[in-house]
């Protein structure tokens, strides 16, 4: 094995054989460069030193010639060591190729010192026998032209050249030496190139780069870059700067950091990650912090549009991020917090009082301290933000000055935060009294849910915390301390016990704050309350002084109302003596609140009465109403006015004269009633419920002739169809009033001739007459079956069969059908069946189609029964024309049957090429039919009649003389003397095949 020193030789021989371009080789200094084939190359480069050609080929050239040699050359012979150390350079060969490859390289550049294409091929031969191997990575896609600084920093840390199999830093230092020295002659030519400036600057991103290269000489070689290229190739150099500088970390990724912030800040957030993870470093949570509060503020003023697409709140979230993970070293202890806060305050209050006035003579501030600022800009210096100061922060205002008085629908995130970095600080009190603070704050209940869920959270870990410490205590804990922790631990447990019975409080008061006009909170939040008396009262007390009228939301009088009831009743558990005066004080003042609608006044008014009635006070309760139903001298006010107050507008509500009138007609007397209803008549304001009710009042203490009357002012103030109910009302009561009288007097002929021929059954038809005159088509029916009915019962049938004639003409056409179907069984009954035709053929030639068939039926039913056949036939031909036999088949069914029992064989030809005229003329709807079949189908009307008839005598005589042209009678048919005996065995055949003898509707007779 060898030893230590055998090593340290070992390493000094391969170092020995380093530099090998160094002097430059010439054939003068190595015996054995040029070989005896190299001399016509050489003869012709001295004939032509001038031509690049010349000298472009025979480096190709030669270069080629090396290159397959070093190819089929075997390192095996080179110990794996020597190959690590030396990579490229193993082997002899590639030492005297590099030496010759270098002699011809500059020989060329004596004679072309300022090629570009020379130098550039120069310089990657030599990168490559010193880097090694370069590694060729494939990209997808295009890049951009000018790209941000943060996509120009992730592209190029993916395109950064990588080497394998690189010359050791230690054995080949004096060949990087000459490495970096031919570079340096290169830039002496060409200074201004950028593509020479990059490859000088991958060198010092060689893992085996020699640190004396890497660090210092590298930091220089940058900003000498930079101050030799033009200003718009700047951007190339940075991106190589910043990330080298990120690779070495330290003070170095600091300077360079900050250089290249004073130009351009879109990097900053990226800069605030290298600084809370550096590579090789210590964080510095102060200055990121600092950096990303400034972001924030310039965010929220529109000066810095984040490149992440970050919004202010999201930076100043991050600001917040970095405050809880370093909380000891970014911000101010208690006591530090408390005098900063302090200072603050006198300084906003000095502000305040000298507002205005200027600082100078010429009303120019003087900034007398922190870096220069531009001649110009709005912001001020602020220490805060100055990322070179070692000050720490006051957390507290910047979470209340910029987070709270800005974000203020985020403040359960920034209250969380604030309460985070004293609890990381170990602060408990003071996070205690944050989150305290934070929960009377908010205004939402999601910022409150996140705030509470903190806060228990981290009492239960406290309290988690204390268990342990009591389970496993340390050593050196005596007795004492242990007790002294069972009582915190007692105290904690207590204080969260209460803070979980507080959550209902404290989210009714959350939404109080949002809404202190909420009257549905302020009920639940004395509900919260339970039977605590006193806190009830002062509820109550605090609501009706908080809640503006105008801005309360619905039913605010019922506030006042259960108020007045709370002391009515005994308090909210009724053990304490029932106070009628606070209740009466507590709705007196509720009469002069100015409510959003007049009827929330009202309902004070009739609460406030009723409590009157509850305790027996039926005068005061009358008085009340008296007070709140009091006409003013001008009644004529708007009562849809809301500019005037809902006090102005009281005398005509009719929710509180209802319930006067209510309470008159329970507890007062008949004259005091109806000079209340005739109050609310005199002031317009009364419903049809109301004529209605008064009517009926008076018809029950037999004020007959006055209910009528109020009747008939009904319908003179009311028009239809409200006023239709009055007169329905009206009539059926008047003639109801008439016909009781009539059967107590036991159907006396001397009463009824009265009422026949005396005022009473003209007034009636009168009355009947007036409610025709106006009375709308749609609504006119039932009084015409009600005025026809009188004159059935009392006047005479001539009259009575007048009115139904004037109702077929005046009702809605959708009640024609019914109220002629009236109209005929009248006839009927009166003047026997011949009367009606001419009723049928006036309700043919005004009755809708789909009513003229049901019409037309029965009619023909009528004809047949009078014994008019040929009529009845006419009747059924003009109804075809409105029936589709596949919508309507019950029509042609009984058409059928009607020509079966009655007709003959013409006449049922006919009937069959009417039937098949009108389906044709139904086919060319299309639309129609569809919608009819549709219609039909839904109906259950749209299936085909039974393919058996009825049997008929004329059936079997017309099956005798023509065969299967008829429809076969099976019951009345007599067999033939021919088929006698055959009779039994056609029977079943019939009863199998009874289609066979139907006639085809197709068929053309």
């Amino acid at each position: 094995m060898p030893s230590v020193s055998e090593k340290s030789i070992s390493v000094d021989l391969l170092a020995s054989q380093f530099p090998v371009t160094l002097p430059i080789p010439t054939p003068t200094t190595i015996s054995n460069l040029l070989a005896i084939k190299d001399v016509q190359r050489e003869e012709d480069l001295l004939r032509n030193p001038s031509s690049f050609r010349a000298w472009w080929t025979a480096i190709h050239t030669t270069k080629e010639a090396f290159n397959a040699q070093l190819k089929a050359e075997r390192r095996a012979e080179v110990p794996d060591e020597t190959a690590t150390l030396l990579g490229p350079l193993a082997t002899p060969l590639a030492r005297h190729s590099l030496q010759h490859l270098t002699y011809l390289y500059e020989a060329a550049i004596a004679q072309f010192p300022g090629s570009f294409k020379l130098w550039k091929s120069y310089l990657q031969m030599r990168m490559s026998y010193v880097l090694g191997r370069q590694v060729i990575k494939k990209r997808a896609g295009g890049r951009k032209k000018l790209p941000e600084m943060k996509d120009a920093l992730e592209e190029e840390k993916e395109d950064l050249e990588s080497w394998e199999d690189g010359l050791d830093s230690v054995v080949g230092w004096e060949e990087w030496r000459s490495l970096i020295a031919t570079y340096e002659r290169a830039l002496m030519w060409l200074p201004k190139l950028p593509r020479l400036w990059l490859m000088y600057t991958s060198v010092f991103f060689h893992p085996m780069c020699p640190s004396l290269i890497s660090h210092t000489h590298a930091r220089r070689t940058f900003d000498r870059a930079l101050r030799t290229l033009p200003p718009s190739l700047h951007s190339r150099i940075w991106v190589r700067y910043l990330l080298w500088a990120e690779t070495k970390g330290g003070s170095t990724t600091v300077s360079v950091y900050r250089r290249y912030l004073a130009v351009d800040p879109s990097v900053t957030e990226h800069y605030t990650s290298i600084l809370l993870s550096p590579a090789d470093s210590v964080p510095r949570p102060l200055e990121a912090a600092k950096l990303l509060l400034s972001l924030a503020r310039k965010a929220s003023r529109g000066e810095y549009v984040s490149p992440e697409g970050k919004s202010p709140y999201q930076l100043l979230g991050d600001f917040l991020d970095i405050v809880e993970r370093f909380s000891d070293e970014v911000g101010f202890d208690v006591d530090a917090t408390i005098e900063s806060n302090e200072a603050n305050a006198k300084a906003d209050a000095a502000a305040s009082q000298t507002d205005g006035q200027p600082t100078s003579m010429d009303g120019q501030l003087v900034r007398m301290g922190g870096p220069p600022v531009p001649v110009g800009t709005g912001a001020a210096f602020d220490e805060d933000e100055d990322p070179l100061s070692t000050r720490k922060l006051n957390i507290e205002r910047i979470v209340h000055k910029d987070g709270l008085e800005v974000y203020k629908d985020q403040a359960g995130r920034l209250w969380t935060g604030l309460a985070t970095y004293w609890i990381k600080r170990g602060e408990f009190d003071r996070a205690i009294s944050t989150f305290e603070a934070g929960i009377a704050t908010v205004l939402t209940i999601r910022d409150f849910t996140q705030i509470f869920d903190a806060y228990a959270e981290f009492c239960e870990s406290l309290i988690n915390a204390m268990m342990e410490s009591l389970e496993s205590p340390e050593e050196d804990d005596d007795d004492e301390n242990t007790k002294e922790t069972e009582r915190e631990m007692d105290v904690k447990m207590k204080e969260f016990e209460a803070l979980i019975d507080r959550r209902p409080f404290l989210v009714n008061d959350v939404l109080l704050r949002r809404n202190p006009n909420d009257v549905q909170e302020w009920e639940k939040r004395v509900a919260l309350w339970g039977e605590d008396d006193e806190k009830v009262a002062d509820t109550y007390t605090k609501a009706l002084e908080t809640i503006n009228p105008r801005k309360a939301t619905a039913n605010l009088h019922r506030l006042y109302v259960n108020f007045a009831k709370f002391y009515e009743e005994g308090g909210s558990s009724g053990s304490a003596e029932p106070d009628l005066d606070s209740a009466r004080k507590i709705l007196e003042k509720a009469t002069k609140i100015n409510f959003k609608a007049v009827e929330d006044l009202a309902d004070i008014w009739c609460e406030w009465s009723e409590m009157e009635l509850r305790h027996e006070n039926y005068d005061e309760a009358v008085r009340v109403m008296q007070r709140a139903a009091a006409i003013p001298k001008n009644t004529k006010i708007n009562y849809h006015d809301h500019s005037l107050p809902v006090q102005a507008r009281l005398f005509k509500s009719l929710k509180l004269w209802s319930f006067y009138v209510d309470l008159e007609e329970s507890i007062g007397t008949v004259e005091s009633t109806k000079a209340v209803y005739d109050k609310i008549m005199d002031l317009k304001i009364a419903n049809a419920q109301v004529i209605v009710n008064y009517a009926a009042f008076l018809e029950e203490n037999q004020y007959w002739e006055d209910s009528f009357k109020v009747y008939e002012r009904g319908t003179e103030v009311f028009t239809f169809p409200i006023s239709f109910e009055i007169w329905n009302i009206y009539l059926s009561k008047f003639v109801k009033r008439y016909v009781r009288a009539f059967v107590l007097n036991c159907y006396s002929s001397r009463f009824v001739d009265t009422f026949q021929g005396g005022s009473k059954l003209e007034r009636t038809r009168d009355l009947f007459e007036q409610a025709l005159e106006k009375c709308p088509p749609k609504s006119c029916k039932p009084l015409f079956l009600m005025y026809g009915q009188l004159e059935e019962d009392y006047g005479l049938a001539k009259r009575a069969m007048s009115i139904y004639e004037r109702a077929t003409q005046v009702v809605a056409d959708e009640d024609k059908f019914e109220m002629y179907t009236i109209y005929i069984a009248k006839a009927t009954a009166n003047y026997g069946l011949p009367a009606t035709r001419p009723i049928f053929e006036r309700a043919l030639e005004v009755l809708p189609d789909k009513q003229t068939a049901e019409m037309c039926l029965r009619f023909a039913a009528l004809e047949r029964k009078l014994g008019e056949i040929d009529r009845a036939r006419a009747i059924y031909a003009h109804a075809s024309q409105f029936c589709d036999p596949r919508v309507n088949p019950k029509f042609w069914q009984e058409w059928n049957s009607f020509e079966i029992e009655t007709g003959s064989e013409d006449t049922f030809r006919e009937m069959l090429r009417i039937k098949r005229s009108v389906q044709a003329q139904f086919n060319t709807e299309a639309s129609y039919l569809a919608a009819q079949t549709l219609s039909a189908k839904q109906n259950g009307t749209s299936e085909q009649p039974s393919a058996a008839q009825p049997a008929d005598p004329m059936a079997a005589a017309e099956q005798q003389a023509r065969g299967p042209a008829f429809v076969a009678a099976k019951k009345t048919a007599l067999p033939r003397a021919d088929e006698a005996s055959s009779v039994p065995d056609l029977a079943p055949q019939q009863a199998d095949n009874a289609d066979e003898i139907h006639i085809s509707d197709e068929e053309d007779l």
